[in-house]
């Protein structure tokens, strides 16, 4: 007793192919993505700490201050009295 092989159309299939390509694209892209993003959040860190450690320089040559970016001036921090 054989079982019959049931198929799709040709046209099904393609379709179905198709789809499933096409998905299959959509993952690896967000697979490179993702790894990009990894890579980039690293280089966030780095970035941060790098800039932490110049805060930490100028305040302490320096002391608390704000910088004004645009042209280098900068003002002291009050603290604020208890």
């Amino acid at each position: 007793m054989s079982k019959e092989i049931k198929k799709l159309d040709e046209q099904e299939l393609k379709k179905v192919k198709e789809q499933q390509d096409k998905l299959n694209g959509l993952l690896v892209n967000i697979g490179v993505l993702e790894s990009q993003k990894h890579s980039l959040l690293h280089q966030l860190a780095e970035e941060n700490k790098v800039i932490e450690e110049t805060k930490k320089e100028l305040e302490e040559k320096y002391g608390a201050i704000n910088i004004n970016l645009a042209d280098g001036s900068f003002e002291d921090i009050e603290k604020e009295s208890e």
